[in-house]
């Protein structure tokens, strides 16, 4: 009897060494846009997968325009260069409804989160994706210090956000007011899309969304005629600048207003010196959600599951707590968020969340949208040739 129980003892233990050996064999790879220090505050979200589950991961980093180049190819060829991507929800639906992405309903509890902030990884009464910490686009951030040495206020008009940026201009050492983040176009998109969502209205943008209405609208053509382009040419903002570039230059002194993420809080040296104010009369403002989905050819199915819950979940409040990052699990204390971003957070009180406008459409269109906005960056006579563009790729 003794010696059955020593043999039972041992399988047990030998069985406890050989799952332990497979999880550590294991392998998931999670790629992700992030770089430099913002993939430095994502790090620690994988670090503690790793030790929960003993299950390794790897981290790359591929830019979400690439990625929709890459993958689709990857797919029908049934591969996939990783067991769990962030990607835009569109693209995630559409590969879904290829049969390109792997099912995740029941993987997360649908009250956890911002309502309907699930909605957009869903179809066919399925679930398709997961949502992480989202960020929102809430307007032109500002040094504290450089607005008091210069005896700047935030304007509570259009005509003192204009008198705001001609102070600016003025002032001796600085390049312009506002400065031009530049990607691929992004960053030209969000400050167009505030501008919409501030003078046309939450409304217009889901319209514009929903195609209902026009880019060739008149009520469009106002916004960009006499609201942004009068900027552009007064020079009011700069040349289109790489951003993360721009926001050194900003945050040096060589210009004063930056329109970007609450990410950016992130990103500077010193949060506590960081104000931001939106549009004067914005009732929406962005709150762009990073998605991520398990592609079907993942080695790992239930490992790569896990990994996507924790990142949905637990992963959220450990990404919170550095910075820049607001979550949508309900689940993250708000006494974990640097105090910058309580504050950010505090900007949505009383205003609607958006989607983001160029992510939402997505498609041929989004690139289009980019591109005919550093056109109109250098060349703000050409908003009609914009607009009839922005509507044609819309149309197709």
């Amino acid at each position: 009897m003794m010696r059955r129980k020593v043999v039972f003892l041992l399988l047990t233990v030998l069985a406890v060494f050989s799952l332990t050996g497979l999880a550590a064999e294991k392998k998931l790879t999670v790629i992700s846009g992030w770089s430099g220090p913002e993939m430095d505050a994502f790090m620690p979200v994988l670090k503690e997968f790793e030790k929960e589950t003993g299950i390794r991961v790897d981290y790359q980093i591929y830019r979400a325009e690439d990625l929709a180049v890459l993958l689709p190819a990857q797919f029908d060829s049934k591969t996939a260069p990783a067991d769990v991507i962030f990607m835009w929800a569109w693209f995630i639906n559409k590969q879904a409804q290829n049969g390109h992405v792997l099912e995740v309903t029941g993987a997360l509890n649908e009250s956890d989160f911002v309502p309907g902030v699930l909605d957009a990884v869903k179809s066919g009464g399925k679930l398709w994706g997961a949502p992480y910490t989202g960020k929102i686009k809430p307007g032109f951030w500002y040094r504290k210090s450089f607005f008091k040495q210069h005896g700047l206020a935030v304007p509570n008009t259009w005509e003192e956000f204009v008198d705001l940026c001609a102070r600016i201009k003025k002032l001796p050492g600085v390049r312009a007011p506002i400065a031009s983040g530049n990607g691929v176009g992004w960053p030209l998109s969000d400050v167009t899309e505030h501008f919409i969502a501030t003078f046309g209205g939450p409304e217009m943008t889901r319209d514009l969304i929903a195609g209902k209405v026009k880019w060739t609208d008149p009520a469009v053509r106002a916004i960009f005629e006499n609201r942004l382009a009068p900027l552009l040419k007064a020079g009011y903002f700069s040349e289109p600048i790489e951003w993360t570039m721009a926001a050194d230059l900003w945050w040096a002194g060589d210009y004063a207003l930056f329109f970007m993420g609450s990410w950016i809080t992130g990103m500077v040296k010193d949060p506590a010196d960081l104000g931001v104010f939106a549009l004067p009369g914005a009732r929406g403002l962005v709150f762009g959600t990073d998605y991520a989905f398990v592609p079907a050819y993942t080695k790992y199915p239930a490992e790569a599951r896990k990994l996507l819950a924790h990142l949905a979940t637990r992963g959220q409040t450990l990404q919170v707590a550095a910075g820049g990052h607001i979550a949508t699990y309900t689940g993250a204390p708000l006494d974990v968020y640097p105090p910058v971003d309580r504050e950010v957070a505090a900007l949505l009180r009383g205003r609607e969340a958006l989607p983001d406008l160029d992510d939402t459409i997505g498609g041929e269109w989004q690139p289009a949208f980019w591109d005919q906005l550093k056109l109109l960056w250098v060349s703000p006579d050409r908003v009609g040739e914009v607009l009839d563009t922005l509507q044609r790729k819309a149309g197709k």
